[in-house]
């Protein structure tokens, strides 16, 4: 295989971190020098890992015959016809196996795992799909898996549950605090801690200390890397608005890193407002969060008066987590990206106006992404066009709208 038909171009000077993993004021080292020196490590692994040309070669040869990527971008024109303006695109990475990008850099974090020597990879989960996609991707090379999963999070994502138990992992119930992603993610580190030796804490999104926020935004940036090819080759011009959902932000960084040197091209992340943003049950990070550490990183959150994370909400159980990656903060400080939110409700409404008129069922994550699309594009001129990421399909879903929605 042409090994350079994999190989992502050198990311933006804006999505560089500086020697420590600092992007502007936000990232960096943890503080634990037990801690720093084993990520470190794995940072190092990392670098020499993507100027190996056999790991590269490996991960084309699984990016194509089994994530299925390419995935393809889709013009909605139903869609875009009962809205008016703005033509809507879709990146289907949906369309990947296991349902979702989280398995872009699960492949990706789990051979690194393997050619480090590690015995068992670890994570948190939230909606079940990074849980679901690393735990596929270890029974694939032969590792063992555990997912720490919040109690209310297990109890909503009942089919991604079921499929982590069939792929071998150990899934642990986590039912401490609200039950939920944040809870889940300080389960996990407890486990880490326990061997870190031997373990690789594969980190979800392009939140945590360094390396993890650049590691995964370099896997998931074939995201971007594709979706400018295509959109280019398909519309003869760039999109002039891409949006992604943000919750810890990797696949909306992963879109992001395509366009981020095109001026041209706004990229809007939308947050979960949950119940809206003037009650206390959102997980809008970036609109109404402090900056601050927490989960060993410095970015914004949703803080108390103590700097104790709050709790959060959201219908989307991927999308309920508190902080969000060093790279959308910074993005958001400089004017690079804007961010905006879309509630439960409007969510949900998206997610029925997609599944009936285009006959695709999306994440609930995604579907706040859909939402923005929803009312955005009737704003915009014909011959303009917003791209989204549809982050992910909605099987995992399903049970819980048609409960929440009695249909």
């Amino acid at each position: 295989m042409n090994i350079q038909q994999w190989i992502d171009p050198a990311p933006n000077a804006t999505l560089v971190p500086d020697a420590q993993g600092y992007f502007g004021a936000y990232g960096g080292p943890i503080d634990d020098a037990r801690v720093a020196a084993l990520l470190a490590e794995i940072g190092a692994a990392y670098d020499t890992a993507m100027t190996d040309p056999e790991f590269q070669s490996e991960m084309l040869r699984l990016r194509a015959t089994y994530v299925g990527r390419p995935s393809p971008i889709y013009h909605a024109r139903n869609l875009s016809a009962d809205c008016g303006g703005a033509q809507i695109y879709f990146k289907r990475e949906d369309l990947n196996h296991t349902g979702a990008h989280k398995i872009n850099h699960c492949i990706g974090e789990v051979l690194l795992a393997k050619r480090m020597g590690k015995k068992r990879v670890l994570a948190e989960t939230g909606a079940g799909q990074h849980g679901v996609a690393l735990a596929t991707a270890a029974a694939l090379v032969g590792i063992e898996c555990e997912i720490h999963m919040g109690v209310v999070d297990i109890a909503k994502e009942h089919p991604n549950v079921s499929r982590m138990k069939i792929l071998g992992c150990k899934l642990v119930p986590v039912s401490r605090g609200t039950g939920t992603l944040k809870d889940a993610v300080d389960s996990a580190f407890e486990s880490y801690m326990q061997d870190p030796e031997n373990t690789f804490f594969a980190i979800g999104s392009v939140t945590g200390p360094a390396p993890y926020p650049r590691m995964v935004q370099g896997f998931q940036s074939v995201v971007g890397t594709e979706a400018r090819r295509q959109f280019t080759e398909m519309t003869g011009a760039l999109p002039t608005e891409v949006t992604a959902c943000v919750g810890g932000g990797s696949n909306a960084i992963g879109l992001f890193s395509g366009f981020i040197d095109a001026a041209e091209v706004a990229l809007v992340g939308i947050e979960p407002a949950g119940h809206g943003l003037d009650t206390d049950k959102h997980a809008a990070t970036l609109t109404l969060g402090k900056p601050g550490t927490m989960h060993g990183f410095r970015c914004y959150y949703l803080q108390d008066d103590k700097g104790e994370p709050l709790p959060v909400h959201s219908v989307a159980s991927g999308l309920d987590y508190p902080g969000v990656g060093p790279q959308h903060c910074h993005l958001k400080d400089i004017g690079r990206a804007r961010y905006e939110s879309a509630t439960d409700t409007e969510a949900f409404d998206a997610f029925m106006t997609l599944s009936r008129r285009e006959g695709i069922i999306p994440a609930l994550e995604s579907a706040h992404a859909v939402a923005y699309a929803l009312r955005q594009a009737p704003r915009m001129q014909p011959d303009q066009s917003i791209l989204v990421n549809l982050s992910g399909r909605g099987d995992k879903d399903i049970d819980f709208v048609i409960k929440t929605l009695a249909l």
